[in-house]
């Protein structure tokens, strides 16, 4: 398998995501008209500012993704059903159960029965979003198959169309659940379409015209380094944008993360461990894995903020799950290279 080596920025990662989060938060503070612009910087509850940081993420992750990978891992279907059956009947029914014991049994004598109704609802739709862009990252860092990786997030866009809503009367009890369409299928232009055919194009372009070994050598160390900068810039922007919650109600904030944070590593480990049971390779389990854990938080606050409001502690509650998304999915992922031989072999 080949190694993906990032030198100081991968093997530091840790320190510059937290200095980051302490910059954006910091710079959240100190401007808060800097907020107040972001917050009006969106479209179909995307943010335009973010949703570029992303693209710069994922782009050059795309530029390395051989169409080869991708057409031998659509003829694998255990990694698929794997992660389907993780995403679908898995992970939902977990986050409702620990989005009661948590906000209910563990916190409720410090909530009211209010915020526990929202924070729970918020919980619950976060829940049933699989995510369908940064798995591109997380799994790139863990060094998974990127062909399976990319074959995944396009399913999860199609059965997220045709199941969300059922999955989210079921669990909530409320009828009339409108799918965000718009959201849906604006991230997955910007995310996953866009980068995709660039970097189609710019692979293919670069190898004619330089040959492979250049472009192994030569943009490869590059591209590397421009994904992990844009997400560190993308750390800035959310928690330029949001980090002022965390400041406000920190004792609430760590009520609804603990929830996510529990959830993650559950479904993490059920999902890990049943693609050893069922013999996959480390490239294929990790991604089916990391993408079991992750969420799609713009399609969440998308239906959060339609179904209880802009203020509700619903949408704050996927507000969350924005913010702890790069610092629990870097757990996940350094949990998969720490197992990567050990639990592998």
């Amino acid at each position: 398998m080949e190694e993906r080596r990032l030198g100081i920025w991968e093997k530091y990662l840790t320190l510059w995501v937290a200095l980051c989060i302490a910059a954006g938060t910091l710079l959240g503070r100190a401007f808060p008209q800097i907020s107040d612009t972001l917050a009006r910087l969106e479209v179909a509850h995307i943010s335009i500012p973010i949703a570029i940081c992303l693209f710069a993420m994922i782009y050059p992750i795309m530029v390395q993704i051989s169409f080869e990978e991708i057409k031998k891992a659509s003829r694998n279907p255990r990694p698929i059903i794997l992660t389907l059956v993780a995403n679908w009947l898995v992970k939902p029914f977990t986050m409702a159960l620990l989005a009661w014991f948590f906000l209910q049994v563990v916190f409720g004598q410090f909530l009211s029965a209010e915020q526990v109704e929202e924070y729970r609802i918020g919980l619950i739709l976060l829940g049933i979003a699989p995510c369908t862009a940064m798995v591109l990252v997380w799994s790139y860092l863990a060094r998974g198959n990127m062909g399976h990786t990319l074959v995944m997030t396009a399913i999860n866009s199609l059965t997220m169309v045709v199941l969300y809503t059922p999955l989210a009367m079921l669990l909530l009890g409320i009828s009339g659940i409108k799918v965000p369409w718009d959201t849906i299928a604006l991230s997955v232009a910007i995310y996953i379409c866009t980068p995709l055919i660039a970097g189609y194009f710019t692979r293919r372009q670069v190898i004619r015209r330089k040959g492979i070994d250049w472009f192994n050598t030569r943009l490869i160390p590059v591209l590397g380094r421009v994904s992990i900068i844009a997400l560190l810039v993308t750390l800035v922007v959310l928690f330029a944008f949001q980090g002022n919650v965390i400041i406000e109600l920190p004792a609430v904030i760590g009520m609804i993360s603990l929830g996510i944070l529990v959830n993650i590593l559950i479904v993490f480990v059920i999902t890990y461990a049943v693609a050893k049971l069922i013999r996959l390779g480390y490239e294929d389990a990790a991604p089916a894995a990391i993408i079991a854990g992750s969420n799609h938080f713009e399609v969440a606050i998308a239906v959060a903020i339609t179904l209880r409001g802009l203020d509700s502690g619903a949408s704050l509650a996927t507000v969350v799950g924005v913010l702890t998304e790069v610092p629990f999915m870097l757990l996940i992922v350094q949990l998969c290279k720490i197992t990567r031989k050990r639990f592998f072999g």
